[in-house]
C-alpha cells in the first residue's frame, strides 16, 4: 500500500512519501464520496484509468468497500484521502484486500500512524482466491431440511446431458445440481429447467460472481457447467418459487465442507461418480461433483480474504 502526502518541498514528508499529490493527475480521476451518486461515478470509472482517489467530507465505510470489491483484478488502483487516524485501518483493511494507497495532510503524528498501519497490512499473509475444478466430494448425512421456498431457475435454452448449475449454501462451497433433462414414468423432462434449491442458496454466476437466488431475474446469466468443468452462460427466462420439502445434503472433500438444500424430489439430480443420482437416494458415503474456492466475497465479486459459512 503506498502512502500519498499534500505537501510542499520544505516538509519533511516531501521525500518519504510514495506520492506528492498536488492537486491533479493525468493517471487519477477525484471522485466525491458523499452518497451514491458518487460511489456510481466511482465504479463507473474502473478500467478506465490507472487510478481513482476517493474524497469524502463524512467518511463512509460501505461505499468504499463496495468501490475496492468493484476494483478487485480490474487494473484500476484505489487511493482515499485520510485525515483521522481512527480512519486508517478501515481504509488498509477494507474487506481485508484494502485500499491501493493512502493520501495524507502533511501532518507527521498521522503520518506515523499511517506508516505502522501499512507494516501491518505488510505482514498480513494473502490467501489467494484460487477457483479449483470440480471435484468429488462425499455425503456425510441427509436429513430433513423443513419446508421452505424452492427455486427452479428456468432458462431460455435447453440443457445437455450433464450439464447443471452450481448451487451451495456457502459461496465457497457449490454442488453441481444437474438440469431436468431426463424423463421419467412419471414426469416429463424439463430440459431448459434446474431445481436450483432454497432462496438463500448461492448460484454461480456467468461473471465468475456469486447471487442468491432469491436475487435472480428474467435476463441474468447464470454459469452452466458440465463434469469436465466446462462452463458457458445461458439467460434466465423465468424463476418458478413454491413452497416444497427439503432434504440437507451435507458433504466434504479435502478437509473442506459445505452443505446444499435440494427439494425432496426424485428429479432434482447430482452427478456422482458412475451417473447421476437423485437427492432422495443419497446416503452417507455416496460422492458427487462440487466446487470449493478459497477466500471471500462482497455482493458476490471475489476477494482475497478468508470467510466462513455456515
Amino acid at each position: 500500500m503506498q502512502l500519498w502526502v499534500e505537501a510542499t518541498p520544505e516538509s519533511s514528508l516531501f521525500v518519504q512519501a510514495d506520492r506528492v499529490w498536488t492537486g491533479t493527475a493525468d493517471d487519477v480521476a477525484v471522485v466525491q464520496l458523499d452518497d451514491y451518486n458518487g460511489q456510481e461515478e466511482a465504479i463507473s470509472l474502473i478500467g478506465m484509468i490507472p487510478w481513482i482517489l476517493i474524497k469524502c467530507s463524512d467518511w463512509t465505510m460501505i461505499p468504499l468497500e463496495n468501490i475496492v470489491a468493484a476494483a478487485s483484478g480490474s487494473g484500476t488502483k484505489i487511493a482515499v484521502a485520510i485525515s483521522k487516524e481512527v480512519d486508517l485501518r478501515g481504509a488498509a483493511f477494507a474487506l481485508e484486500h484494502g485500499v491501493d494507497a493512502i493520501l495524507l495532510p502533511d501532518d507527521e503524528e498521522l503520518w506515523l500512524s499511517a506508516v505502522e498501519v501499512a507494516g501491518e497490512r505488510e505482514k498480513v499473509t494473502e490467501n489467494k482466491e484460487t477457483n479449483s475444478i470440480l471435484e468429488f466430494a462425499k455425503v456425510t448425512s441427509v436429513e430433513s431440511g423443513g419446508v421452505g421456498e424452492r427455486v427452479c431457475v428456468d432458462l431460455i435454452e435447453r440443457l445437455n446431458h450433464d450439464e447443471g448449475m452450481l448451487i451451495g449454501s456457502s459461496a465457497n462451497a457449490l454442488a453441481l445440481i444437474h438440469g431436468e433433462t431426463i424423463p421419467s414414468q412419471f414426469v416429463p423432462s424439463r430440459p431448459f429447467r434446474v431445481n436450483a434449491g432454497a432462496v438463500h442458496a448461492y448460484c454461480l454466476m456467468a461473471d465468475g460472481s456469486t447471487r442468491y437466488l432469491s436475487e435472480l431475474g428474467s435476463g441474468d446469466k447464470v454459469a452452466i457447467i458440465d463434469s469436465s468443468g466446462t462452463l458457458r452462460e445461458a439467460s434466465i427466462g423465468r424463476l418458478k418459487i413454491e413452497r416444497r420439502p427439503f432434504l440437507l445434503v451435507r458433504f466434504e472433500a479435502s478437509g473442506l465442507s459445505g452443505q446444499v438444500m435440494a427439494q425432496q424430489a426424485e428429479t432434482v439430480r447430482l452427478i456422482s461418480q458412475d451417473n447421476l443420482i437423485s437427492v432422495t437416494s443419497l446416503k452417507e458415503g455416496d460422492q458427487f461433483l462440487v466446487r470449493f474456492s478459497s477466500g471471500m466475497r462482497h455482493i458476490g465479486r471475489e476477494l482475497t480474504g478468508v470467510m466462513n459459512e455456515r
